[in-house]
């Protein structure tokens, strides 16, 4: 089957990588379905479908309805995500349980929706976007970060358990991209804490990085080639972070890598 027929889903389509991915799939002849909680009215080429992936009734009918109007689904790409900010110390379990049940419960409720199809047929693609934050996490971003490495550890499981079945797992790691994340950000309340000027050194660092970064469009090619390559690599990183970050990680100790990230946080 050529590239151009497939049938891809995209989570999270309705903004930033998701938007950009989708919008770039359909120039290069996917037929796209864009998943979003709030579907926009006008969406182009776009099929959008209503899915909250934090419910499985609600992917699973998101799901079926793609395969009940194009026979099948070919290729999934799991985007979906937001972050929150704040000290491990302060932030409530709520908002921590909120993270994880987006980022890594989200992406496993979407996974398990489309895997029987894809194992039936034996062929399919997916690809997950995770983030060079769960290699080198971010102080004051722990709960994202740790959500970003529970999925890498996911992904590289899920390669080994389908591969048999013919189906095409990986991972895409985003750095630094110019999208509206920061604000879509969920900030908490710093008030009188013990953490208060560490916190808003950190908090500049990051609301300054992400108007320089590159735009949604340079992960969108690459989650393009993971969908499209002969043989799929298990990671693919992009952004302006994507070879330092990798590097550092396996060249130095961990006491020296977190002094970095420290120094580059100013915390």
């Amino acid at each position: 089957m050529s590239h151009e027929s497939r049938v891809v889903l995209v989570t999270g389509a309705s903004s930033g990588i998701g938007a950009a991915t989708a919008g770039l799939l359909g120039e290069r002849g996917f037929t796209v379905f864009g998943a979003s909680r709030r579907p926009p009215a006008a969406a182009g080429a776009i099929r959008f479908v209503p899915m909250d992936v934090r419910d499985e009734a609600s992917v699973r009918a998101g799901v079926e309805k793609v395969v009940a109007e194009a026979g099948r689904l070919d290729a999934l790409v799991c985007n979906a995500g937001f972050g929150i900010f704040g000290s491990v110390e302060e932030t409530p379990l709520e908002r921590a349980r909120a993270q994880f049940e987006t980022n890594v419960l989200g992406t496993l409720n979407t996974i398990r929706a489309v895997l029987p199809g894809m194992r039936e047929r034996r062929g399919g693609r997916v690809v997950v976007v995770g983030s060079l934050a769960g290699r080198a996490p971010i102080p004051f971003q722990a709960h994202y970060s740790a959500s970003k490495a529970a999925l890498d550890a996911l992904t590289l499981a899920l390669r080994l358990e389908v591969a048999p079945f013919g189906i095409g797992v990986s991972l895409v790691e985003p750095g630094d991209i110019r999208t509206g994340f920061n604000e879509a950000m969920d900030w908490g309340a710093r008030g009188t804490s013990p953490y208060g000027e560490r916190l808003g050194r950190c908090e500049a660092v990051i609301r300054q990085s992400l108007p320089k970064a590159p735009g949604p469009e340079i992960v969108a090619r690459t989650i393009h080639r993971a969908l499209t390559d002969r043989r799929p690599r298990v990671r693919y990183t992009v952004g302006p972070d994507s070879r330092l970050v990798p590097l550092g990680r396996r060249l130095f100790p961990d006491a020296l890598s977190l002094e970095l990230i420290r120094s580059h946080f100013g915390v």
